[in-house]
């Protein structure tokens, strides 16, 4: 493991706090308008993510690390590391894959997930995250993209990644995991377990801290996804960060204690793969899998796992709020619920805390695919005070912040109070977009977000829209140009654009305004199915299709969908 450095918090200062302030928050804003977490900066260790994340599994060797809420599949941390290894060398060996070359991963939350995940870092690969809930369609294009030349996925899923990998019309060879026993390999794919349980023994791959590990694809602030190129560096900052004694939410394994951390938020996101995956098994918790989110399940997995710690989106918190079934006894190991995806609002935040009697701590984040993803926390000891209420919170630490004009050139700070575009400068911010040189998101080496925001005097920061057009369904992103180019696909469109409304159980949803081709008619019903049958179902049309004489476009033909959410607020008074 050269130039594997511990990381050290003893040294760290408690933040500083202004006296003289009825509200006691830290002291995270310069005069320069440059927000910082008001904590020392960290020293973030020069290694591969795959020694950071195996430095410490020693102590854990016959721990669970992952199981599986519904099979109760199970694997150790010492069996997680020598399969992970197993399965990078035989990736390189049976299909010559070399350092840097890309595997698709498509697979729900399973345990497996990190094996194949850490299995790929050990050998150098770089994995791109694919939702399993997209069409055939919707994955060859980031096959295609991201020239991926391996699939691992599950099972049940191997017609799926057949089909996908059909229309690529390349040869891409397909890895498939048994999630139940009994099951046979499909014909033609490979079985997953020839690949964790031979052991090869091939020299070890030599991996720099600044080499891509992930490629998780993002629509950014604008137009269709993207592979996002985070770095070896980018992911071991961001869960160095996150493991700040005055950030942590969940508690470092020891001899005599193990957190039991709940997976339902999809492993293939990117809040999932380092937040609830990479960062926990760091650190040594149980991390229990659910393939997808059903009530039953849910519950289950809270009285017969008894999680410390719940990672959440908006729909989960409120689900966990408004569901009589579960009851303050379901929640008593529970000391903290961490929201994330998209905010949740303040009041939604209390009708949670007093769902429990057991002092539960409901905490937010905010970031994104670009930032591996974490930047702001609200932290256990401030989250509380008047002023942070309805925050997310402050920057964490090696993290600058700051509010601009963003009509500004110049990137001039704002001052408190002030409402404009949140950028980010930090170790965690990406290298930049795969094959898109001429997509740049800097304003002078900082990350513009293309989200509103304001911060109080305290330093507390505030979400108050969205600059970029992306619409937030249950936390996925869904790009409205997307959905636009299969609309105008469908007979008799002329044009189309796509909104985000907002929606009682999924935040948002996406809703078309459509302009017909002249003495034509269309069928909604007919467009709604050409739609769902090409995208996933958090991308259908369930805010509605409506029919329009025009589009607002400004001068160079960008679509104004601001005029239409203003036009749709409107009618709906």
């Amino acid at each position: 493991m050269s130039g594997l450095r511990k990381v050290s918090y003893k040294r760290f200062l408690l933040p500083i706090f202004n006296v003289n302030r009825k509200c006691y928050g830290t002291d995270s804003v310069s005069f320069s308008g440059i927000l910082s977490s008001g904590l020392p900066d960290i020293e973030i260790p020069k290694c591969s993510l795959s020694d950071f994340i195996f430095e410490n599994f020693h102590k854990w060797e016959t721990r669970i690390a992952s199981e599986c809420a519904v099979t109760g599949r199970k694997y150790t941390f010492g069996q997680v590391r020598t399969k992970s290894k197993n399965f990078g060398d035989a990736l390189r060996k049976k299909f010559n894959l070399e350092k840097e070359d890309k595997i698709a991963i498509l697979l729900p939350n399973i345990p497996e997930f990190n094996i194949v995940s850490l299995g790929a870092l050990t050998a150098g690969l770089i994995s791109t995250t694919i939702n399993p809930l997209y069409t055939p369609d919707e994955i060859s294009r980031q096959l295609i993209d991201s020239s991926a030349k391996v699939i691992v996925t599950l099972n049940e899923l191997w017609p799926l990644a057949n089909a996908a990998a059909k229309l690529t019309k390349q040869n891409i060879p397909i890895i498939t995991v048994n999630s139940q026993q009994g099951q046979s390999t499909p014909t033609g794919a490979a079985n997953f377990v020839e690949f964790t349980d031979t052991r090869l023994d091939l020299p070890n791959v030599d991996i720099s801290f600044d080499d891509v590990s992930f490629l998780p694809y993002s629509s950014g602030t604008t137009g269709l996804p993207k592979g996002v190129q985070l770095t070896h560096h980018n992911i071991i900052s961001n869960i160095s960060q996150l493991m700040h004694p005055d950030v942590l939410a969940t508690r470092e394994a020891t001899i005599d204690h193990q957190d039991v951390i709940s997976a339902v938020l999809p492993l293939f996101h990117i809040y999932g793969l380092v937040v609830l995956s990479l960062f926990h098994m760091r650190i040594g918790a149980k991390i229990v899998t659910l393939p997808k989110f059903t009530p039953e399940s849910y519950i289950n997995s809270l009285r017969n796992y008894r999680p410390n710690v719940l990672y959440v989106a908006p729909p989960i918190a409120l689900f966990i709020s408004n569901m009589p079934t579960i009851t303050s006894e379901d929640l008593q190991s529970v000391r903290a619920i961490v929201n994330g995806a998209a905010s949740l609002g303040h009041l939604d935040a209390v009708k949670l805390e007093n769902k429990s009697k057991n002092n539960m701590m409901v905490l937010q984040g905010y970031g994104l695919t670009e930032t591996s993803p974490a930047v702001l926390t609200t932290r256990p000891r401030n989250y509380k005070l008047e002023c942070s209420k309805g925050s997310i919170g402050l920057p964490l630490p090696n993290t600058k912040v700051k509010v601009i004009n963003p009509e500004d050139p110049k990137g001039t700070p704002l001052g408190p109070n002030q409402c404009g575009e949140l950028l980010v400068r930090g170790p965690q911010v990406m290298k930049g977009y795969y094959n898109r040189p001429e997509e740049n998101i800097f304003l002078d080496g900082w990350l513009r977000t293309g989200d509103m925001m304001y911060y109080n005097k305290e330093g507390f920061l505030f979400i108050t829209d969205r600059l970029k057009e992306l619409i937030k369904v249950k936390g996925f992103q869904v790009a409205p140009a997307e959905l636009e180019e299969i609309i105008r696909d469908f007979p008799d469109v002329m044009d189309a654009a796509v909104i985000g409304i907002p929606h009682e159980t999924d935040g948002e949803a996406p809703r078309a305004y459509i302009v017909t081709k002249p003495n034509s008619k269309i069928d909604i019903n007919k467009l709604q199915e050409h739609v769902k049958r090409q995208v996933a179902p958090y991308k259908q049309l369930k805010g509605g299709v409506a029919l329009v004489e025009s589009i607002p476009k400004n001068a160079s033909g960008k679509i104004l969908r601001r005029q239409l959410k203003m036009q749709f607020e409107k009618e709906r008074k």
